[in-house]
């Protein structure tokens, strides 16, 4: 296929997959404030949006690692780059579908990988650079979320334990709102930087730009519009599954979660660490339920949540090593993989309008029932 189509189709995808990573994110700043009631889902989204496109112009470290760092940009192509994000679209719309906080960033990543593999071999995959940007965070970034979290929980219990019934839950919700808002900005510099860096690859193997390049501003623009774009429209599914399937979260625990996880991303995005934002907030929530006294946690739903992790880089992988097989076979094979690409993602949202998950049924029901018996939590619904 022609340059001058390919290209523009190439970032076309790029938007719609920052797009998908928007509202299958949004979660992973919001749902804890939803799940609370310190923040309305709709203002809760609003508010995330905003401060997710913010976000996006306060750095480009991360951008430059994948742009640079786990490929050799010049043993790919286009169509290459472009069968990675139709891998990464399926498989964040599949575990949209599924209520499944799987990373999206990791999507990404093995689509990229399993698509450079095929059509270049694997000389052409870093994987030093992908062990120590990406797998290796993947692993320490939760748990030190997870410690973090359960230790703040654990302190904020203790401290507030004399205060009133009626003041502890309100001032923890005023911290919430403070800390998801940076939460959400510090997913705006660590997410929308990853289509940044792929379309700055797009660039730079198609030659439009010099091999060591930082994305263009309007790269910045475009992929901060379109992360906030999805984060306004809400992955509602996700934000249940966060909010109320890993365990009882109250104002404490959402705002020590949330607070933990803001630390980790930040100080990711300022060395230039693409870990997953998922991750890290699913480890916080998770951190946070077991410095609960009497803790409260959904183990099932939690261990179905870590498969996914588990899975989601191989998985993405061959999905975009398929799509950039065919995609490299030329024009007609590029075309099948955009027009396959474009069925599946209706297919899924028909699916999902079955059993529609919205900001006004979000809170309705936990995901998976507690066994556990356990002491109702500070703030929290039980």
């Amino acid at each position: 296929m022609d340059l001058t189509v390919l290209v523009p189709l190439v970032v076309v995808t790029a938007l719609v997959f920052d797009f998908t990573n928007g509202f299958h994110d949004t979660a992973n700043a919001m749902a804890t404030s939803i799940a609370t009631g310190a923040l309305r889902p709709k203002v809760a989204v609003a508010l995330s949006a905003v401060l997710n496109l913010v976000g996006a112009f306060l750095s480009v470290e991360v951008a430059k690692t994948i742009s640079g760092g786990l490929v050799d940009d010049a043993a790919i192509t286009p169509e290459v780059v472009f069968g990675g994000l139709i891998g990464a679209i399926v498989w964040n719309l599949l575990t949209w579908y599924v209520g499944l906080p799987s990373s999206s960033s990791h999507a990404l990543f093995g689509g990229l990988v399993g698509a450079t593999w095929v059509a270049a071999g694997s000389d052409a995959v870093h994987f030093a650079k992908l062990v120590e940007k990406v797998l290796v965070p993947a692993v320490a970034a939760p748990v030190v979320a997870g410690v973090a979290g359960g230790i703040a929980t654990y302190l904020a219990f203790r401290i507030t334990r004399r205060a009133t019934a009626s003041r502890t839950p309100r001032g923890f919700r005023i911290g919430q709102i403070a800390s998801a808002s940076l939460l959400s900005l510090a997913h705006g510099t660590n997410d929308a930087q990853k289509t940044m860096g792929i379309i700055t690859l797009t660039l730079i193997s198609a030659g439009s730009l010099p091999t060591g390049s930082g994305p263009p501003t309007w790269v910045i623009v475009s992929a901060g519009l379109a992360i906030a774009a999805g984060t306004y429209l809400g992955g509602w599914r996700i934000i249940r599954t966060l909010g109320r399937g890993i365990t009882d979260i109250g104002a404490p625990q959402g705002f020590a979660a949330q607070t933990s996880a803001t630390a980790v991303i930040l100080t990711s995005s300022h060395l230039g660490i693409a870990l997953s934002t998922t991750h890290v907030c699913s480890g916080g929530i998770l951190g946070a339920g077991l410095g609960t006294p009497q803790a409260v946690v959904r183990w099932g739903t939690a261990g179905r949540m870590v498969l996914a992790w588990l899975i989601t880089l191989p998985a993405a992988g061959v999905a975009g090593a398929l799509a950039g097989a065919v995609a490299e076979s030329g024009t007609v094979g590029t075309i099948a993989v955009a027009v396959l690409g474009a069925v599946f993602g209706g297919a899924v949202f028909l699916l999902s309008r079955r059993n529609a998950v919205s900001a006004h049924n979000v809170n309705d029901i936990p995901v998976e029932p507690v066994t556990e018996s356990a002491a109702p939590v500070a703030g929290g619904h039980r």
